[in-house]
């Protein structure tokens, strides 16, 4: 084993015992800091959890009929605007 594993070793347990020591004393946020990463961390979480319910919810609920090809309705274009003799050949 070499000096980087047994470094690394020693920094998860310091890290597991401060984390367990936070949790005997009931005070899991030292900082303001703290309890805005936390919100920021799990609002950035639901929005990606919701944006992944929307993309299955239009994959499943709202194209029911998609194996079959045209399912889509295709709506013909207008024409727009006024013809301009000027640019035809």
């Amino acid at each position: 084993m070499g000096s980087a594993e047994k470094d690394f070793g020693q920094e998860l347990s310091d890290q597991v015992n401060d984390l367990l020591s936070r949790l005997a004393s009931k005070q899991m946020f030292q900082s303001p800091w703290d309890i805005a990463a936390f919100a920021i961390f799990f609002s950035f979480i639901g929005v990606v959890l919701f944006m992944a319910l929307l993309v299955l919810i239009r994959c499943f609920c709202c194209c029911c009929d998609c194996d079959s090809p045209g399912s889509y309705k295709k709506i013909p274009k207008r024409k727009v605007g006024i013809d301009n003799k000027a640019m035809e050949p």
